[in-house]
């Protein structure tokens, strides 16, 4: 029997969340948005260091909700960087407003700033700031930047979980942070994703938003238009169990990271995104190479999985977009996320790493 394919990401669910679910389905709890919801929203308060959260249906819903909280809408412009999972620039577009598509700064795969300070416009009324893949730049400078412009900071810290800068988490430097617990993420509940704000009033429109727009749960009295974004007890009696091994996967993430790093670092064709392991928990083991789709069909040959980048934005169908944007271009056409699963023991990567090392001998 053949050895397992190495998926290039996997959700990991162990025997907690299954007792767990068990246990909570047998207490014949009503399954929907309630106790277990709160009490995994306050472990993510604590976790992340903001005073409201408040958790909903994906990562692109909780976008969507951040816009519409701070009433954006028809008419308005928001910056979005061009190198990004597509939900960013979507979730402008199903609030109504336009995504006005920016140059990323190649050091740390964010937003450039010097391009966006050309993109603003009299109708630019905020920057979506993508942590791509749990990097990001000073963040004091980006919200300087934004209060400079007077402009709204949303977070999309989808990919951030676990990250920091200047001593606090990512996502929550603006006036709202989004998070994503999507199957990939390093936790997960199969979907879902989270709003963060230190913003009372931001925070009680969100509630409303989700939940239709109602004055309070339970009561049909509609305040103002909302939708039904609301979250599980199933998903998030998952979503404590997985809280409970969050610090020791963003530490086994960095460690994941180190040893690539040091058992591809001879090979000259590999290139590293810098990244500050202090400060970065890194999402997927992102690598840059002139050959990625080659090397992509070499390994799955082999039985390892890999993802190539993002394409850049401005290039996908409901956008094609003209304009200058060399860096996510060159990013993107050159980018591979390795195996990056959390459960992947060294020997794996060690695996992974001598088949790299084979496919560059053999084509040298």
């Amino acid at each position: 029997m053949g050895k397992k394919f190495i998926n290039q990401m996997e959700p990991w669910i162990g025997d907690e969340e299954s007792e767990a679910m068990t246990a909570y389905l047998r207490s014949r709890g009503w399954l929907t948005e309630f106790k277990m919801t709160a009490e995994f929203e306050g472990l993510l308060s604590e976790y992340i260091g903001s005073k409201y959260v408040s958790v909903v249906t994906n990562g692109t819903v909780s976008l969507f909700i951040a816009l519409m909280a701070l009433g954006i809408g028809k008419g308005d412009e928001v910056i979005v960087p061009d190198l990004t999972m597509i939900a960013s620039a979507n979730a402008v577009l199903m609030a109504g407003a336009t995504p006005i598509l920016v140059d990323i700064e190649r050091e740390t795969l964010t937003l450039d700033l010097e391009e966006a300070k050309e993109a603003i416009s009299r109708k630019t009324k905020a920057i979506m700031f993508v942590n791509l893949n749990g990097r990001s730049p000073d963040m004091g400078e980006v919200k300087n930047f934004a209060s400079e412009f007077g402009l709204f900071l949303i977070e999309d810290a989808a990919q951030a979980l676990g990250s920091v800068k200047n001593g606090r988490h990512l996502g929550t430097f603006g006036e709202i942070g989004s998070f994503s617990f999507s199957a990939p993420k390093v936790i997960t509940t199969g979907q879902g994703g989270c709003l963060v704000t230190n913003d009372e009033s931001l925070y009680n429109k969100v509630k409303k938003i989700k939940d239709f727009g109602r004055q309070k749960g339970g009561v049909d009295i509609h305040e103002e238009l909302g939708f039904n974004f609301k979250f599980t007890d199933l998903q998030a009696v998952i979503g404590i169990e997985q809280m409970k091994k969050l610090r020791w996967r963003v530490e086994r993430k960095k460690d994941i990271f180190r040893l690539y790093q040091s058992q591809l670092g001879d090979v000259e064709q590999i290139k590293f995104i810098p990244t500050n392991l202090e400060d970065t928990s890194p999402w997927f083991i992102d690598v840059l190479l002139e050959s990625p789709l080659e090397l992509q069909g070499f390994l799955k040959e082999r039985g390892i999985g890999t993802r190539p980048f993002y394409p850049p934005v401005h290039t996908q169908a409901p956008y094609r977009l003209n304009g200058e944007f060399p860096v996510s271009e060159y990013v993107s056409k050159r980018g591979l996320w390795l195996p990056s699963s959390s459960f992947l023991s060294d020997e794996d990567i060690s695996h992974i790493c001598s088949e790299i090392k084979t496919f560059f001998a053999r084509n040298h």
